[in-house]
């Protein structure tokens, strides 16, 4: 490529950007006076306001929250994690799986 191709390709490259910038300008420059024009309390609002339907006065607002005693239920007895040997002979299974072994490493000596 000659210098004379790649100065004409680099002022292309300029004309183009300064072209991008002047337009975003001016596009910018057009919404910042119709903001300054038009009414400032006329904005979008998100969600409609809050309106209370008919006979709301005289209807509860939720419903009633359940009473719980915080007390287990009586009628399923609590199981072991780990049956005692006696159950395991009768046919049993354990809950949980068997606890993994204690790694142990030798002392660390002292210098």
């Amino acid at each position: 490529m000659s210098p004379e191709d790649r100065k004409r390709g680099y002022t292309k490259d300029f004309l183009l950007a300064v072209a991008l910038v002047t337009t975003g300008l001016v596009i910018s420059g057009l919404s910042l006076t119709q903001l300054k024009t038009h009414d400032p309390q006329q904005l979008a609002q998100a969600t409609p306001p809050l309106q209370s339907t008919p006979g709301a006065e005289t209807k509860p607002s939720a419903p009633a929250e359940p009473v719980t005693t915080g007390t287990r239920p009586s009628n399923v007895p609590p199981q072991p994690a780990r049956p005692d040997a006696e159950a395991q002979k009768a046919g049993a299974e354990p809950a949980l799986p068997p606890a993994p072994a204690e790694k142990t490493a030798p002392p660390i000596k002292e210098k």
